[in-house]
């Protein structure tokens, strides 16, 4: 196996078992161990040792890794890389049941900006965490993915809606409850029903659970990530962006334990990037300042290590569709498998300044991959990233790049089966090769 073809089933592997922010954490964590990071606790104090790895997670969704330079922050600047950890889904209500028609369904909830119409038809199962009280009557939570599919959305026929190709809306809160089964309580309160069976499948993964207190769950679809095309030039899965992200910088931080750094490498993974960001553990939040404020070690020391610092925001850009190459710029459309994109608006819903975009294309041709730029079409609202966020609360230097996709936002996307590692060579560059001459140069 070639390293990239072990990169992409690393990735897929690593989208498998994360359908849910907790989850993609978890096996972050998992990686970190084996590569012998340390975890930290934020409520106790830290004795750090230079060239070692750590980690720090807030919220179970929002995690911090940085492998501590041999030379002062101060005098080298953090070599950051961020991404976030959540995707559009419908996450469960706290009092979901529904008896409908005859039919046991969940409410849900629309969690960002979520493509609906592929969700319908597709074999849905639950993940996320669960509360609970054990039998000691302490309060105790776990991780719970079903995996097997126990739900589905059925559309309508179209014989029922004869319109449903040329103007079809969907009602999230009548049209988006999954179906789990045909309820025979004849007419019984449904209530209560999902936490019995949260309580029974966790107790046959060995927890001790009394009573389930409460959840943040999300339906996922059970279709396995693949890599697809006649020469599997792509890659077909939920969750890319922006898992993929989170994986490739993951990738790149372990990758910098090859050899001693004089630099702090750090990756930022935050939760609740499609919903704005704005929470304790967001981008918007303290987080990330808090970690680099201890790393630095009084008020001087960081203002003069946030002056030498970049970060490079990695989410996923968008790839020009063959189908509708008009919904981008004719000179800034980015190809699948042509490298990373560089993403610019100057509006400044990207971060990228002419400064940190030739500061990453460098990053680019120290690695010997292709990069590609996209802007919005003029007539066209731009999306966002942590990016913005990030250099607003910092005042760090940032660039806002990614692999480009198609289908953001759906159940199901599809990215290069090149890109990733392209993306993920730049940012080993970032880490390992770059001096931080350049930037110290344009200061002066």
């Amino acid at each position: 196996m070639t390293e990239q073809a072990e990169f992409n089933q690393g990735l897929i592997d690593f989208l498998q078992d994360s359908p849910s922010p907790a989850h993609a954490v978890l096996m972050m964590e998992k990686q970190l161990a084996k590569a012998g990071f340390t975890a930290l606790n934020e409520s106790e104090e830290w004795q750090l040792t230079p060239g070692q790895g750590y980690w720090i997670t807030r919220g179970a969704c929002s995690i911090i890794a940085f492998r501590l330079g041999e030379q002062a922050v101060a005098e080298t600047g953090v070599r950051m890389m961020g991404a976030h950890t959540d995707s559009p889904c419908l996450k469960v209500k706290p009092k979901a049941e529904l008896l409908r028609q005859g039919c046991l369904q969940l409410g849900v909830e629309v969690y960002g900006g979520v493509l609906l119409h592929p969700w319908f038809d597709r074999d849905l199962s639950l993940a996320g965490q669960v509360h609970f009280r054990n039998k000691a009557g302490k309060l105790s939570s776990a991780l719970l993915d079903i995996k097997q599919p126990i739900a589905i959305i059925p559309s309508l026929a179209i014989h029922l809606n004869r319109e449903a190709n040329k103007n079809a809306t969907v009602n999230a809160q009548l049209h988006l409850p999954p179906i789990l089964g045909v309820d025979e309580s004849e007419g019984a309160s449904p209530n209560l029903v999902l936490r019995h069976w949260l309580a029974t499948w966790l107790r046959d993964a060995g927890h001790e659970v009394a009573e389930v207190i409460d959840y943040d769950l999300c339906f996922y679809d059970t279709q396995p990530p693949a890599l697809i095309g006649l020469e599997q030039e792509f890659i077909s899965s939920a969750r890319l962006d922006n898992l993929l992200s989170c994986y490739t910088g993951l990738k790149a931080l372990l990758q910098s334990d090859k050899q001693t750094q004089a630099a702090t490498s750090l990756l930022v993974c935050n939760d609740h990037e499609e919903v704005g960001s704005a929470s304790a553990i967001g981008a918007e939040g303290p987080f990330l300042e808090s970690v680099l404020r201890r790393l630095s070690g009084n008020e001087q020391q960081y203002q003069r290590m946030i002056a030498r610092s970049l970060l490079i925001s990695c989410d996923n850009a968008h790839a020009i569709h063959p189908n509708y190459a008009d919904k981008h710029d004719d000179n800034h459309g980015p190809k699948i498998n042509a490298g990373p994109v560089i993403k610019v608006n100057a509006n400044q819903r990207y971060a990228t300044s002419s400064e940190t975009s030739a500061l990453f294309s460098s990053f680019c041709d120290m690695a010997k991959v292709p990069y590609q730029h996209f802007v919005v079409r003029s007539d066209m609202g731009c999306g966002s990233t942590i990016g913005p966020i990030a250099g607003t609360k910092l005042g760090v230097r940032v660039v806002d790049v990614g692999a480009p996709q198609w289908s953001m936002h759906s159940i199901r996307e599809t990215a290069g089966s090149k890109d990733a590692w392209y993306l993920s060579q730049a940012l080993q560059a970032f880490i390992s090769e770059w001096d931080g001459a350049d930037i110290l140069l344009a200061e002066s």
